[in-house]
């Protein structure tokens, strides 16, 4: 990269308090500088990456990646993680329905908001390899479209019917259950800018299907090692192709920035909504926040795992085929 001229690179890209310093211009890029743009909900912004590149980066739903790249959208991510959470709760059923644990689910509806949604693969993955229930044996209701067009739905997807939404079907008793918040019936319709104001409130009270299940997801990492990860960072690879050293550039950028929230973290010092959820996971993982191929591989392989076993991508990839090797 010619170092007396800027690169400037359109980023839309969430605000984390391990990323704010970037956003903010107190950690520096030599010879880059990042223009942020804002999407509302973010969720939109992964559809317009992966089906126009309108972004020179751009944070991704892994699982959005993962097929994007596979269907030949010319995109690589870095190894950098945003957000990572276990997968043994949030899948809802009314409470005093007779479903009472995941083999309950067999013959039975539930809804996710796209097929693709990578909580909804966790979720799949968790209930095929761990209990039994391979995702065939349940009819599955979507109510939006899949960021990446080429792929092709199994049959035993279906979408909600037109002017019907999952959460009012779940509501209304016309589906047996449910993943919570965006993944599912915590939302009215598709991503979009008024996505907030269509936040869906239970009329019933609700019980998770996982309950019960004390210490599954220490069990869960202690015996496979697979962390969930939420959020990666992709590039255009016309960009990355002209600009070699670009990728290592933005990775210790981001691992610069990432450190002090790690360090505060682990003191004690650290505060906010983030952080809370991070400190319950450092008795189970230790690092809340691991970034590179190395200390992901486990995981990344058993994302890759889950979403051949669900027919999201045609076959299996390894790690270094799916992201920068650093």
């Amino acid at each position: 990269m010619d170092n007396a001229s800027e690169l400037t690179l359109k980023c839309c890209l969430r605000s984390y308090p391990y990323t704010d310093a970037i956003k903010a211009g107190n950690i520096t890029i030599p010879g880059v500088k990042l223009d942020f743009v804002d999407v509302k909900p973010h969720i939109a912004a992964f559809r317009r990456m992966v089906r126009e590149l309108e972004f020179d980066v751009c944070e991704l739903a892994p699982t959005t990646y993962v097929i994007a790249r596979a269907y030949g959208v010319k995109i690589k991510a870095l190894p950098i993680f945003f957000v990572r959470r276990f997968h043994h709760d949030g899948l809802m059923v009314p409470e005093n329905s007779a479903i009472k644990g995941p083999k309950d689910l067999i013959g039975k509806k539930v809804g996710v908001r796209a097929w693709s949604v990578t909580t909804g693969v966790w979720k799949r993955g968790i209930l095929q390899n761990e209990y039994g229930v391979d995702p065939s044996q349940v009819t599955w209701v979507v109510d939006d479209e899949e960021h990446v067009e080429a792929l092709k739905l199994p049959p035993y997807v279906q979408h909600a019917p037109d002017g019907k939404s999952i959460a009012g079907m779940f509501a209304a008793g016309e589906i047996d259950a449910g993943f919570t918040g965006d993944a599912g019936v915590g939302r009215e319709g598709k991503p979009t800018s008024d996505w907030k104001a269509a936040e869906a409130k239970p009329s019933q009270a609700l019980r998770d299907v996982f309950a019960g299940e004390k210490g599954a997801e220490r069990d869960f990492f202690k015996r496979t090692g697979v962390f969930p990860m939420h959020g990666t960072l992709a590039v255009r690879e016309d960009v990355l192709d002209a600009h070699p050293d670009l990728a290592h550039k933005l990775y210790n950028a981001f691992v610069a920035a990432r450190a002090p929230y790690i360090e505060d973290l682990k003191a004690g010092r650290a505060t906010g909504e983030q952080a809370e959820k991070d400190k319950k996971l450092i008795p189970i993982v230790g690092d809340p926040l691991p970034y590179g191929i190395e200390a992901n591989r486990t995981s990344i392989e058993g994302l890759i795992r889950y979403a051949h076993q669900q027919g999201l991508i045609p076959k299996s990839y390894s790690a270094e085929e799916m992201f920068v090797a650093l």
